[in-house]
């Protein structure tokens, strides 16, 4: 990891945990997995300052534990999870984009808490939802439940990790860590909760309508504590899945400039479809048939079935490769190129960078090497059609800016 990276990390720990986070968490990216005692003599931390900092850091994914053979537990921490904070506007956007406010409020308070149960997100966004509404106004428990759910059923929140009830009674010797497990089927299952209530307004006094004192009304909540129906179920929020969208979002644009709004639709529909099937690195969607594509297009999106096959035609055919034919059972089984669409756009981006920093000229020589993997200084000067100095004064620009390489081949008897 880059000095600059590091340095990145120690700024985001301090701002969002303080200092002695910090100094935790940069201790640990810095020097790699160590146990708890060694931590806290490298750092000069006490050992109950150095549980807590480790406490927040698990609970917000940022340092992983395992156990070693020897029965020692070691920490390391996660640098490219760290790294991510820096996209949480960017999920919470996303989050307020595809489900309205409330969806934005749940994945904002998963992010800043780490790993919440349900009924605590939900009361909680209720209460903010209700703080803004006007007066006599209030959030229904349910309405944000439903939301919740639905965020579930597309994967950008998931279960996390608990560790298995055991079935004896005596279970013998505790381990030294607990060994979380989740299976897949389990991850995205959302708990059968009644939640019944609406949304309440923090008040500015300390006394309520009734004329309690905020004290007593206190010690009498805390006496009558109810069981909490989903205690033990923990949720966070999946940034693989907002990754992968955003992922979809780039192909789906490129389409649209390549081609049109209408490709772009089709193509926007076939990720849609397999956005929770297909993994995140898998290098092709589920095939997906002709006539399921056409039932799963937006309603209102008047196009025949006669001119999807013609659309579907024309990107299985195109030089990019985005969607490609694989079979033609159902009016024809098609898939969409992940691979091959994300490499399509990372060799635009380099090209542009090129063209932007050197010049189209440079930018026309850049895109032969692509294409041709490895060429001379003659053939470059031919195939580009620029003169003799002039291409080798641009071969020499991108050289010594790391754009390209240069191999020596020796010449041979």
């Amino acid at each position: 990891m880059t000095q600059a990276e590091i340095k990145l990390c120690s700024l985001l720990l301090q701002e969002h945990f303080g200092e002695i986070v910090e100094k935790i968490g940069v201790h640990l990216i810095r020097t790699g997995s160590q146990p708890l005692r060694v931590i806290a003599h490298d750092t000069g931390t006490s050992l109950d300052q150095v549980k807590k900092a480790l406490c927040v850091l698990i609970q917000h994914n940022l340092v992983i534990y395992q156990v070693h053979k020897r029965g020692v537990v070691e920490y390391e921490a996660q640098c490219s999870r760290v790294l991510r904070m820096l996209r949480y506007p960017r999920y919470i956007y996303t989050a307020k984009t595809l489900y309205s406010d409330t969806g934005e409020l749940i994945v904002e308070e998963l992010l800043l808490n780490g790993k919440m149960t349900m009924s605590a997100v939900v009361k909680k966004v209720a209460d903010r939802l209700t703080e803004t509404m006007e007066d006599g106004k209030t959030m229904d428990y349910a309405e944000v439940s439903n939301t919740f759910m639905r965020l579930a059923d597309t994967h950008f929140v998931q279960r996390c990790p608990w560790v298995p009830a055991t079935e004896n009674s005596d279970p013998g010797p505790l381990p030294p860590a607990p060994i979380l497990v989740i299976s897949e089927k389990d991850m995205y299952l959302v708990p059968k909760l009644s939640l019944i209530g609406k949304g309440k307004r923090r008040r500015s006094s300390d006394e309520d309508a009734t004329g309690e004192p905020k004290a007593k009304r206190t010690k009498h909540s805390t006496d009558n504590k109810e069981p909490i129906p989903d205690d033990g179920i923990y949720w966070q929020a999946n940034l693989d899945r907002f990754h992968q969208h955003f992922r979809d979002q780039a192909i789906v644009s490129a389409v649209a400039n390549r081609m049109d709004q209408t490709s772009s639709e089709i193509v926007r529909t076939m990720l849609r479809m397999s956005e929770i099937t297909t993994p995140s690195a898998a290098p092709f969607t589920q095939p997906l048939s002709s006539n399921e594509i056409f039932r799963s297009l937006p309603v209102g999106y008047n196009i025949s079935k006669q001119v999807l096959d013609q659309y579907l035609t024309l990107l299985a055919d195109d030089p990019l490769e985005f969607v490609g034919k694989s079979g033609d059972s159902g009016g024809g089984m098609y898939v969409i190129n992940l691979h091959k669409a994300l490499g399509s756009l990372a060799t635009a981006t380099l090209e542009s960078v090129v063209q932007e920093r050197f010049g189209s000229r440079c930018a026309r020589i850049f895109r032969l090497v692509l294409q041709k993997k490895h060429l001379e200084q003659k053939q470059v000067e031919d195939l580009a059609m620029i003169p003799a100095k002039e291409a080798k004064d641009m071969l020499y620009k991108m050289l010594s800016g790391n754009f390209i390489s240069l191999q020596e081949i020796p010449k041979t008897p």
